[in-house]
């Protein structure tokens, strides 16, 4: 039985009172998630974890893509094959938020990549629900690896797009200090993320005893020198309209007071508006690099290797003003902010033209939201990204995690045989959603 369109708004409300059907398992998943966290690369209970939600939800499931990725497919008859992609990866970081569910190692989810993944999970338990109201494929992407950059790329390079239904549109969400119900979009002409590199560089010395430094190179002394140096870099030699930021987020050096070392190591993260403006200050940072290593009177050249590198993330215009009518339909115009763009970055540019040269496609269309997560009381000060205080307000970000990411699902798949009336299976007698590759 058929049923007339509903209006927008009603269709909206009805996602999300279907929403509170799968709140439950997300919440499950998330708490689960992020009291368990795991760095990047070592993600296999996570991917379990994950991949067991996508299964209970319909999904067929591929463990195992380029390292511990876990790849989710419902088949829902003819139509467009729709990919979500969330990222499995914690950072190497110890929480300290006090929650009861908190981390209680070394790692930790800091960037919400656990309400990532519980979302992605729970918007494929809805559609599998409302499958009277789409046709086509949902591939959902749990990536590894993503904030060292890496994990995209050796999940395309197993064959990502060739194992699995050929994207139509690959769209993705990620937590940000924004009041909890909101999203936010780029307008056109301005990137999500920024292009990035991070750097792992060695200054050289010559150890030796504390008591007789003139008889040593000391690298502790250059490192800092180089440390102090590299931020005019941004302050003198960066055009205001590049948006350069630099970081150097690591120091190691030494092994005990007393001694002098023979090298130190500097992690540095550089950040640009695009490629032209990243390559020019790369170029700055290894100029700075060797003449404060040449000037040290370093025994050797330093060694500077690029060890991620990441395009700047542009989004599809056509259908980022589809999805932004569509969340404002779901939560309310007031909702739904502008994006000014981030010195943050992302791999996830890969699944697109940025990574024609890995997975051999173009004109692949991505879209990505930006997800408010921080307590939306007045006067709170939200904790930013990668704080060891970072919390998501759970309870008001999770149902609009899910409803944000099947909401948009939603508008790229095909029409079911109930268009837009959001009748699911079960209650108008349509066959369920066949789970299986694409």
């Amino acid at each position: 039985m058929s049923h007339p369109p509903e209006p927008a708004p009603d269709r909206a409300a009805h996602l999300l009172a279907r929403t509170g059907e799968v709140l439950r398992p997300a919440l499950g998943l998330y708490l689960d998630l992020h009291a368990h966290p795991e760095p990047s690369g070592l993600e296999a209970r996570t991917a379990d974890r994950f991949g067991r939600r996508l299964a209970a939800a319909g999904c067929e499931v591929t463990h195992g893509v380029g390292g511990h990725g876990v790849v989710g497919v419902l088949r829902n008859g003819d139509g467009p094959a729709v990919w979500l992609r969330a990222e499995l990866d914690a950072l190497p970081l110890r929480e300290r938020t006090g929650l009861p569910y908190a981390s209680r190692t070394d790692a930790m989810h800091a960037c919400g990549h656990d309400l990532h993944l519980a979302a992605a999970a729970a918007a494929a338990d809805l559609l599998a629900r409302l499958s009277g109201r789409w046709r086509g494929t949902l591939v959902v992407v749990g990536q590894p690896a993503e904030e060292t950059l890496t994990g995209a790329e050796a999940m395309l390079r197993d064959g990502l797009y060739e194992r699995f239904a050929a994207p139509a549109v690959v769209l993705a969400q990620h937590a940000a200090p924004l009041p909890a119900g909101t999203v936010a979009h780029a307008p056109e002409g301005t990137p999500m993320a920024a292009a990035g590199a991070v750097l792992d560089v060695v200054l050289h010395g010559r150890g030796g005893h504390a008591a007789t430094p003139h008889l040593a190179v000391d690298p502790v002394l250059a490192a800092a020198s180089l440390v102090t140096r590299l931020h005019s870099v941004v302050a003198r030699e960066s055009a205001p309209a590049d948006r350069v930021t630099l970081t150097v987020g690591t120091l190691h050096a030494g092994t005990a007071a007393n001694v002098i070392p023979d090298r130190a190591g500097l992690g540095i993260a550089v950040r640009a508006a695009g490629e032209t403006a990243l390559d020019r200050a790369l170029d700055t940072v290894r100029r700075v690099i060797a003449a404060e290593s040449a000037a040290s009177g370093a025994p050797e050249e330093p060694e500077v290797n690029v060890t991620s590198r990441a395009a700047a993330l542009w989004c599809d215009p056509h259908t980022t003003d589809a999805l932004r009518r569509a969340h404002a339909a779901l939560l309310g115009p007031g909702r739904v902010l502008s994006w000014p763009g981030s010195p943050a970055t992302e791999d996830f540019p890969l699944f697109g033209d940025a990574g024609s040269a890995v997975h051999g496609r173009s004109g692949i269309p991505l879209a990505y939201w930006m997800l408010g997560v921080a307590d939306p009381a007045p006067g709170t000060v939200p904790h930013p990204n990668h704080s060891p205080f970072f919390a998501p307000h759970i309870a008001g970000a999770l149902r609009p995690a899910v409803a944000t990411l099947a909401a948009a699902a939603l508008d790229r798949l095909g029409a079911g045989p109930d268009g837009a009336a959001g009748d699911d299976a079960a209650r108008d007698g349509e066959a369920p959603v066949v789970a299986g590759p694409g």
